[in-house]
């Protein structure tokens, strides 16, 4: 835990220190669709979660952007209608965004995730599985998304896994996860986009 402890508080830290003026900070949530494709075995069926965050928009030029953002993802899939895989994870991915001039972005990039709970539930019982999954979690991002002048956008992705989150050496799992929702830039000098 004091891993993911520090590597929350050095992203923190380093966003801190971007400069201001040509910055947006904002948060965003919404809707996960996420399963888990398991190699040598049966994939796991979509499940349903939410995501939640903040994000620093930082402008390089007028067309290209970088946006880190730290985000609580509800990850996981189900196995058949009384069984569900429930993964959370912290996710910090870093987006490099194409804009257009009327609000329009398309992004791209990497994304780590650190574990925080794994539980398989079935029927009423939940136990604890922390111990059979890898604690981090690589993926790549792709994504389009639209913000209105008023500083609301909206962002739909695709967080292909890339790494195996499985510990056990008989079969290879990775994240699928398909995310929409919305978000809200703050406004920084009058700059949206």
């Amino acid at each position: 835990m004091k891993k993911y402890l520090t590597t929350i508080i050095v992203f923190l830290t380093s966003i801190s220190t971007i400069n201001s003026q040509h910055t947006n900070f904002g948060i965003k949530a919404g809707y996960n669709s996420a399963t888990v494709q398991v190699t040598d075995g049966i994939d796991y069926d979509s499940k349903s979660g939410l995501h939640l965050g903040g994000l620093a928009h930082i402008h390089i030029n007028k067309h290209f952007a970088v946006q880190p953002e730290l985000v609580l993802s509800c990850q996981g899939g189900k196995d058949g209608s009384d069984a569900k895989l429930k993964l959370n994870y912290i996710n910090i991915p870093v987006l490099g965004q194409y804009m257009i001039n009327d609000g329009f972005r398309l992004q791209t990039g990497p994304q780590v995730g650190f574990l925080v709970a794994a539980k398989q539930k079935v029927g009423d019982v939940e136990v604890d599985i922390e111990d059979v999954f890898s604690s981090v979690d690589f993926s790549w991002a792709f994504g389009a998304g639209y913000i209105f002048s008023s500083g609301v956008g909206i962002d739909a992705r695709y967080n292909l896994g890339l790494s195996n989150i499985s510990d056990d050496s008989d079969f290879e799992a990775k994240n699928r996860v398909f995310q929409v929702g919305l978000f809200y830039q703050f406004k920084t000098r009058g700059r949206h986009k």
